[in-house]
């Protein structure tokens, strides 16, 4: 075990003139957004190496509790269980301070500093425990910006064109109690044994510096606390000046975790290489700001959230220091965002490559638990498949947690707890010899994963469809090409939304190609891949894609996902450089290929899977006047499905069903 030199803070023994404070009364738990669909329901436990049902770690941490013994941590079936005399709220240890960092993002001069706040169990100090910190930092801890969406972009308005500037909101300042930057995760792991620590991101809550919404700085300042936490930065009991503190009682070993925004930034540490820093737990990050505003050179907003865009999300944490907010929104939100964001052609740039994780991941050395939903339209579900394939090839300790549902969703609590136990307490129990993707089936609980060997399923293979005409009513959708199908036209209207254009029996705003009924189940496990070859009669037009599932549950929007499979959008301007857009030559056609997002889905017999082709989609896309006419060239059109099994499982499903008349 490495032994590392722990100076006390200068004070009180065991605070160190730290101020202390109540312990708050509940904790914060990510919501939970359950699919229906019938599945065969897993046991995953079952599947877990098998441990000791009890493990004292008295060689790591000393030896079991006994009259006069010190506590220590209990260990069973691989996970840290919850120890009585750490399970005691009132005797908790609280308190903030200051770490300072390595950059001055706010022009000030000085290094900033950001806010801290530490929850332990009292026998860090009481009998000199040393414990591993489970840290949780965020740009929300001190309040957002109350203002609604007229602090928005427009939206509707003509493709190329500079929109309207948008109104700035007038500035907040933080909210927030000291010492308690926040209870998340407290209860689950200080009565384990862990101390939980928060942060607030720069330039939010008390912490200094200017928010640069995926910057370097955001990186280098959880950085800076594990730093901290291991001995290597300095604390301080005050944000200007004051005592020094130290992290004395921790082990110098830190796990990270959060959701959303809160589960991008335990990446952003990662991608700095900081040591100790031993394991992290990403719940649906965003893990590029181009992915989550963009789409394939496409302006494009995240689900529920249109006309949002990098310098929207800017203001609405932009809580800190109020000396240095006018310096911020020069620097960053104008000089910056403003500049380069680019909502005219959605281009990809430095600007958007240099807030994309993806591209910073050479030095991330630790193990990685990534948790994501396949119905996320917030922050898609790409944001995860795309770093956990990353980190597959640099050879690192990984696995996927997917689920059914939407936004947010964290693995079972076992699931984490034997992460946790493995990096942190150095308990062997196997877990990095798990299966490597967990997915929760159709129908089935959150809790209840299935385990496979990996994501997408061993077994996908690709399958390609191509379509019929006839799709303003309803085309096929085929495996073999057929001859001479000429040419199919659209015509845009933002005014009907997908669930709409998938209902209607005939329409020019969409086109429509389903695949015979399936007579059996059809294992979807993978990222579907459109073909296209188009023209259209304007030089810039939205191009959205979806695959469905149909019969349509008639009149239902709320229950989209029961027949959603995947969708995506693309920019026909940026075929082939997404860097650079070239505008659309009327009747030229383009050809060009694109994803749409990754799946793992069950399709149950009795459905039909289809391919339906639109401009506009209203809840994601720009709106334009309706009326662009988007021609394709269906001899040089199609999709490319992964399924479980490949071409054989999908002839065996498109099968007739065997009659049951005797």
């Amino acid at each position: 075990m490495v032994v590392h030199s722990w100076f006390r803070a200068k004070g009180k023994p065991g605070i160190g003139g730290l101020r202390t404070g109540p312990i708050g009364a509940r904790t914060v738990r990510p919501p939970v957004f359950p699919r229906g669909g019938a599945a065969v329901r897993r046991d995953w436990r079952r599947l877990l190496l098998p441990v000791a049902s009890t493990i004292l770690v008295g060689l790591i941490f000393g030896p079991a509790t006994s009259a006069g013994e010190k506590v220590t941590h209990r260990i069973e079936n691989g996970q840290a269980e919850v120890v009585p005399e750490f399970n005691q709220p009132a005797q908790w240890i609280r308190h903030d301070l200051f770490v300072e960092t390595e950059f001055d993002s706010d022009g000030d001069g000085k290094l900033d500093r950001m806010h801290v706040a530490v929850t332990r169990p009292q026998q860090t100090d009481t009998e000199g425990l040393r414990v591993p910190a489970i840290y949780v930092t965020s740009p929300y801890f001190g309040g957002t910006n109350p203002g609604g969406r007229e602090y928005f972009w427009q939206v509707r308005h003509s493709l190329g064109v500079t929109p309207p500037p948008r109104k700035i909101p007038d500035p907040f300042e933080a909210k927030i109690d000291r010492p308690v930057i926040s209870n998340s995760h407290i209860r689950d792991w200080v009565p384990r044994g862990f101390a939980v620590v928060h942060s607030s991101s720069p330039g939010t809550g008390l912490s200094q510096g200017c928010p640069t919404v995926g910057g370097d700085n955001e990186s280098l300042a959880p950085k800076a606390v594990i730093d901290w936490l291991c001995g290597r930065a300095t604390g301080y009991t005050e944000v200007d000046g004051g005592e020094e503190v130290s992290a004395y009682w921790c082990t110098g070993k830190v796990g990270m975790t959060g959701t959303s925004y809160n589960g991008t930034l335990p990446l952003a540490a990662a991608t700095t290489g900081v040591e100790g820093l031993e394991a992290i737990i990403p719940i649906a990050p965003n893990t590029s700001y181009y992915h989550y505003y963009r789409s394939n050179g496409l302006v494009r907003h995240p689900g529920g959230w249109m006309g949002e865009d990098i310098d929207v999300l800017y203001d609405y944490i932009h809580s800190g220091n109020p000396d240095r907010r006018d310096w911020c929104d020069c620097h960053v939100r104008e000089g910056e965002m403003q500049t380069h964001q680019d909502r005219v052609t959605g281009d990809y740039n430095d600007f958007w490559a240099g807030r994309d994780y993806l591209n910073d991941l050479a030095p991330m050395r630790c193990p990685m638990l990534m948790a994501h939903g396949f119905n996320d339209w917030n922050v898609v579900p790409e944001h995860s498949i795309r770093i956990y394939q990353a980190a597959k090839a640099k050879g690192l300790t990984v696995q996927l947690y997917m689920h059914q549902g939407g936004h947010g969703g964290p693995p079972p609590m076992e699931m984490m707890n034997r992460w946790f136990t493995r990096f942190l307490l150095g308990v062997d129990n196997g877990v990095e010899k798990d299966p490597k993707a967990w997915i929760v089936r159709e129908g089935d609980k959150r809790t209840e994963p299935t385990p496979y060997a990996d994501y997408p399923h061993p077994d996908a293979r690709a399958v390609r469809l191509y379509p019929t005409h006839g799709g303003v009513q309803r085309g096929n959708l085929l495996p073999e090409r057929p001859n001479q199908q000429g040419q199919e036209t659209l015509v845009d209207n933002f005014s009907f939304n997908g669930a709409t254009l998938a209902q209607a029996e005939w329409t020019e705003h969409r086109l429509l190609y389903a695949a015979p009924t399936l007579s059996q189940d059809l294992h979807l496990s993978g990222t579907v891949r459109v073909h296209v070859r188009l023209a259209a009669d304007q030089p810039a037009v939205n191009l959205s894609v979806w695959l469905i599932a149909l019969p349509w549950e008639q009149g239902s929007d709320t229950k989209i996902t029961d027949n959603l499979i995947t969708r995506g959008w693309a920019d026909p301007q940026n075929a082939g450089d997404l860097r650079t857009s070239r505008p659309l030559v009327p009747g030229e056609f383009r050809e060009f290929e694109f994803d749409l997002q990754p799946d793992d889905q069950v399709i149950p017999a009795g459905q039909q899977i289809a391919l339906m082709v639109m401009s506009t989609d209203r809840e994601f896309t720009l709106q334009p006047d309706p009326g662009a006419r988007l021609t394709f060239d269906l001899d040089h059109t199609w999709i490319e499905v992964p399924i479980v099994g490949g071409m054989s499982a999908w002839r065996q499903a498109i099968e007739p069903a065997p009659s049951t008349n005797e």
